[in-house]
């Protein structure tokens, strides 16, 4: 009777194996959909880019320009509901629908990671980026960019008066204050160009706040390295502001407020923890 007892497998054991297997799988599906996901978006920016560079030298720019916006919208729309319905990303970016159809619009965020761009674009077609000069030679950007009308920022008086040109066309004008992604949470310093170029634009300044809690594509994070999934990102409407005549006092006055925001949405999400 003893042995019996003994030698019959114990429930605990059994839980324990099928727990030990549950995690092993998710841990190859993950890496799976993860790698599947970033192939994906890689292949449709690719599969854009080269129709558009093409589309850049016979269009007008009055025609190009609206056709290369939505393309880039649209595309990033793809590559993120493949990276939602994988589970690789969690994301609710409907606040940004209420922008949608706004016109002349400064559209400034907080910069944590390379994702930032990929989630606000995705959700407004007539938007105008800020792109660093190494994008235009990209074969998975360099089209799209060129196509859409983004604005080069290697050289700051033509940047500044494209900006500025683009938002008197009624076009959204996308920016990040930092310059770059954040090196030192919750934000780095904003640059006072990002003023001028809002005063230059005449426009209302759109804040927006982006938090993660993933390191995934921060600043040094390789893009093939796999990170935790899901990664899960939480974007809102901030408060809109009006460009006053100090750039300076303005730089200030918003990165207080960036800094109040963030530190309360952290102490929100720790006090739904808790709960």
């Amino acid at each position: 009777m003893i042995r019996a007892e003994a030698d019959s497998p114990s429930p605990h054991r059994g839980r324990r194996r099928a727990a030990l297997l549950g995690r092993a799988a998710g841990r190859l599906y993950y890496a799976a959909a993860f790698y599947a996901a970033l192939a994906v978006f890689g292949a449709s920016c690719l599969l854009w880019s080269l129709p558009a560079s093409l589309l850049h030298r016979v269009l007008p720019r009055r025609f190009g320009e609206p056709i290369g916006q939505f393309g880039i919208m649209a595309g990033f729309r793809w590559g993120l509901a493949v990276m939602r319905l994988l589970g690789v990303v969690r994301v609710d970016l409907s606040a940004l629908d209420a922008l949608r159809d706004e016109r002349s619009v400064v559209v400034a965020s907080n910069h944590p990671t390379m994702m930032d761009a990929v989630l606000l674009i995705s959700r407004l077609p007539r938007v105008v980026c800020i792109t660093k000069a190494s994008l235009w030679d990209s074969p998975f950007l360099g089209g799209g960019v060129r196509l859409a009308g983004y604005v080069r920022n290697d050289a700051p008086l033509p940047m500044i008066r494209r900006a500025a040109e683009a938002v008197r066309e009624g076009r959204q004008l996308m920016v990040f204050p930092e310059g770059s992604r954040t090196a030192r949470p919750p934000f780095d310093r904003f640059s006072r160009g990002f003023a001028v170029m809002a005063r230059a634009a005449g426009a209302p300044v759109q804040t927006v706040l982006i938090e993660a809690d993933s390191p995934y594509l921060r600043k040094g994070w390789p893009l093939l390295r796999r990170p935790d999934l899901p990664v899960v990102f939480r974007v809102r409407l901030g408060e809109r502001f009006t460009m006053g005549r100090d750039p300076e006092a303005f730089v200030a006055g918003l990165e207080n407020y960036f800094r109040r925001e963030l530190r309360a949405g952290v102490e929100e999400e720790e006090g739904s923890a808790a709960a």
